[in-house]
């Protein structure tokens, strides 16, 4: 009963998301809707915010921030050298160059999840592949970077490194909270993989 009660509270939400894609009226979709269902069950569209962080601190020349929220909210706060194509404008051909690519690694972000997702599904279904959603959207960042809560200094070790990496993107990222908050002495281990995808060719398009 769990088990269907976790699914049904994956399902759902999909299913209006899916139902709030906007119609495509300019290029033929590639994928069908359970093809595209498989592909959002899965996740892997998703990129946690700890490795978002490491790639625009290392100034990953692959990384490419996308904000699809709109005009107004971009100006107010966006993410370090993010562009931002509004999801009412993600079929607008001006931006194909930039959402049907290989050479970067796009990465959607919204305030939340959902409006991220509808511009990740809408590309996937045209066949584009290099686009990827930030979990969580800005709150989660927030939340994770910018405002990381301390361990106990009884967590496990993994827990403290996984702070300390958090603490220091907030400060290189300006977060207050990250500032003030402590550092907690753990061992030193790698710092997260970061997935890159080989260029193949440049980016066309664009404004």
């Amino acid at each position: 009963m769990k088990a269907r009660l976790i699914l049904a509270s994956t399902l759902i939400p999909l299913g209006l998301i899916i139902a709030a894609v906007p119609e495509n009226t300019t290029k033929p979709y590639k994928l069908t809707a359970d093809e595209l269902l498989e592909e959002v069950k899965s996740g892997t569209q998703f990129i946690g915010p700890d490795q978002v962080a490491d790639m625009v601190i290392s100034k990953d020349r692959f990384l490419q921030l996308i904000d699809v929220r709109s005009a107004a909210e971009y100006e107010k706060f966006n993410l370090p050298n993010s562009i931002n194509i509004p999801l009412v404008d993600i079929l607008n051909t001006e931006w194909e160059g930039y959402i049907n690519q290989d050479v970067k690694l796009n990465v959607f972000y919204s305030n939340g999840t959902n409006d991220a997702n509808q511009a990740w599904m809408i590309t996937r279904q045209l066949g584009y592949k290099n686009n990827y959603v930030l979990q969580g959207g800005l709150n989660y960042w927030a939340e994770t970077v910018l405002n990381p809560e301390a361990p106990a200094s009884t967590s496990p070790n993994e827990e403290i490194l996984k702070y300390n990496l958090r603490k220091g993107a907030g400060m290189a990222l300006g977060g207050e909270a990250a500032e003030t908050a402590p550092s907690i002495d753990a061992p030193s281990a790698p710092k997260p993989p970061v997935q890159k995808r080989a260029a193949k060719k440049p980016v066309q398009g664009g404004c």
